[in-house]
């Protein structure tokens, strides 16, 4: 059955799914946003270091950046949908060994078998894409990217005062693990599958050669800081991922039924959005690490800072994250009004004026606090509008593939964000105890307000017309 008729029954349907698209990105964030607050407590129950436990978060990351562009190409392949369940259900799967693990050993499986979590936002994105229209989607798009910068936020916030009232670690886990398998049930109920699909078959040796490089390379930062940035493993580690990512380059090119479409990320109106992307991570994911060293620095001991206690800069912290959320929620009806392009000069032009604040603003809390919401504004704008431009230039049978490699560039953008400002924090410290002096927070801002400009350049050189909405599609089942 085809035509207008039936198109409002489906688009009507659609709209329903995309409730439930949004309760998973709020457990998605929730689960997200939890895991660093948890970390003392991992500690504490199986008897580990700093070192041993900071690979709680390490391995999700790692798993998500091997796993996410080969969920969102499989997704195209055979159904967003389908994919998606398979992604919940490893999710699930890795809550229950979390709360249930006996040793380090498991605990890291489950969190390995967390790492689909990133892969859920392209699916979702692959399934609104083909079921709504132009401007619903778009809309649908910052409610899903909304939703999960909320629910990060709630992870973050809530996790602590829950801890308590759940019964310990044990508790907390095993309600985590509740969550997350309810939310594989519920994708069993309304969602309709996606109707587009990709030709060719997947392709199992760009994805290994992907996933090696990317553990090589994310691996190498996260030691480099240990190891020394100037030692022969680190350098020999980051020569080995150019050359890995060199030859999978020339795979991508050679190859049918590519991975990842290279040819069209290279185009001159996808590649602003893709780097932007990186500039974005670097920014956002490494950025405000720095912002509540800032906050916690005492101008008796170190000269600069506010002294802030734990819950002063959780109050102040969650501004930007606050700011971040209603910005992509209102992106869609923003861009409806200015268009995606001059959406994101808007962002990045925010997200830059946010860093050159920081920098003039030190000195005042307020100044300072306002400063950072200007980022988190930035930022907002960006995640909901980066993947709206990404989806809308890309063809019909590679929305997942095309925005999971946004989501990657994005994680390696805050690897190399992080790493860069640990440099920068290390080399610029005072004495014999290395701590950071005012001017390594300075440089650090110096340099978030001009990976800002560069993202502003990029809009420009990328410039091009907003595509007009299509017209709803027919509903076919």
């Amino acid at each position: 059955m085809s035509g207008p008729a039936a198109a409002a029954p489906a688009t009507s349907n659609v709209r329903a799914v995309v409730g439930l698209l949004v309760a998973f990105e709020l457990v998605s964030g929730f689960l997200q946003g939890s895991a660093v607050p948890l970390i003392p407590e991992i500690q504490d129950r199986f008897g580990v270091g700093t070192g041993q436990a900071q690979w709680f978060t390490t391995v999700q990351y790692l798993a998500a950046a091997i796993g996410v562009p080969a969920f969102g190409r499989l997704g195209d392949l055979y159904g967003h949908r389908r994919m998606l369940r398979v992604a919940l259900g490893c999710v699930a799967l890795g809550t229950v060994l979390v709360a249930c693990a006996p040793d380090l050993a498991v605990l890291l499986l489950g969190r390995a078998l967390m790492g689909p979590l990133a892969a859920l936002l392209p699916l979702e994105i692959g399934l609104v894409r083909d079921r709504l229209t132009v401007a619903e989607g778009r809309r649908a798009v910052g409610l899903l990217v909304g939703s999960l910068v909320l629910g990060t936020v709630l992870g973050t916030g809530l996790i602590g005062p829950l801890l308590p009232l759940l019964g310990g670690l044990g508790g907390t886990l095993t309600a985590l693990a509740v969550l997350a398998t309810g939310c594989v049930v519920v994708s069993y109920t309304a969602i309709p599958e996606s109707r587009t699909r990709a030709g060719g078959r997947m392709d199992w040796r760009g994805a290994i050669l992907l996933a090696l490089t990317l553990v090589l390379l994310l691996g190498t930062l996260s030691k480099g800081a240990h190891w020394g940035w100037l030692s022969p493993a680190t350098l020999g580690g980051l020569a080995l991922s150019a050359a890995l990512l060199y030859g999978w380059v020339r795979l991508q090119l050679a190859a049918p039924h590519a991975l990842v479409d290279v040819r069209a990320m290279a185009r001159r109106q996808n590649a602003p959005a893709y780097a932007s992307g990186f500039v974005l991570g670097a920014v956002m994911m490494a950025g405000q690490s720095v912002v509540v060293s800032y906050l916690a620095a005492s101008p008796a001991d170190e000269g600069y800072g506010f002294a802030l206690a734990t819950w002063q800069i959780s109050v102040w912290g969650v501004v930007p994250h606050l700011m971040a959320f209603i910005a992509s929620t209102l992106c869609a009806t923003l861009a409806a009004r200015t268009g995606y392009h001059r959406l994101l000069l808007l962002a990045f032009a925010l997200l830059t004026a946010g860093y050159l604040g920081l920098i003039a603003g030190h000195d005042g809390l307020a100044p300072f606090v306002t400063a950072n919401a200007l980022v988190g504004l930035g930022c907002g704008l960006a995640l909901g509008g980066l993947p709206t431009v990404i989806v809308e230039n890309s063809t019909g049978d590679r929305t997942a593939s095309a925005t999971a490699v946004y989501n990657n560039l994005k994680t390696l953008g805050g690897s190399v964000g992080g790493a860069v400002f640990s440099v920068v924090l290390g080399a610029l410290g005072t004495g014999t105890s290395g701590t950071p002096t005012l001017r390594a927070y300075v440089t650090i801002w110096s340099i978030g307000a001009l990976a800002g400009a560069l993202a502003v350049g990029a809009q420009l050189l990328g410039r091009r017309r907003t595509p007009s909405p299509r017209p709803a599609v027919s509903a076919r089942v």
